[in-house]
């Protein structure tokens, strides 16, 4: 049976695989989860720039959640904020890379405020 750090390294190559098999066509939009906050960017992998960036962290959502950077609604403000940023880039498809981390949660919560904002997966 493979060890959970194992199963971690499977999960994360095979995101890669299915990234790049989609094409380089739309930017992605890359979520980083750590214990404290979360991370969001918008990368034109053609170019190898950032396009826009944001994190729980950041002075714009300051007072948006109660606690810590690391609850659900932090990562429902997030959401919001990286596509209102990326829409007024340009961006209206990226395609959504969660790293090797399970599609639930503060990511699924920053994913699905992202599509309410306008952003298209």
């Amino acid at each position: 049976m493979a060890t959970k750090q194992e199963r971690y390294q499977y999960r994360k190559e095979r995101t890669q695989r299915k990234l790049q098999a989609a094409g380089l066509e739309r930017p992605r939009l890359s979520v980083y989860r750590s214990l404290k906050y979360i991370y969001a960017s918008v990368i034109d992998d053609m170019e190898g720039k950032v396009l826009v960036s944001a994190t729980s962290a950041s002075k714009e959502l300051e007072g948006k959640y109660k606690a810590s950077g690391k609850s659900i609604e932090a990562a429902t403000a997030l959401g919001e904020l990286i596509a209102k940023k990326a829409l007024e880039k340009g961006v209206k498809e990226v395609r959504f890379d969660r790293g090797a981390r399970i599609y639930h949660g503060r990511v699924k919560a920053l994913a699905d405020s992202a599509r309410k904002a306008g952003l298209k997966f």
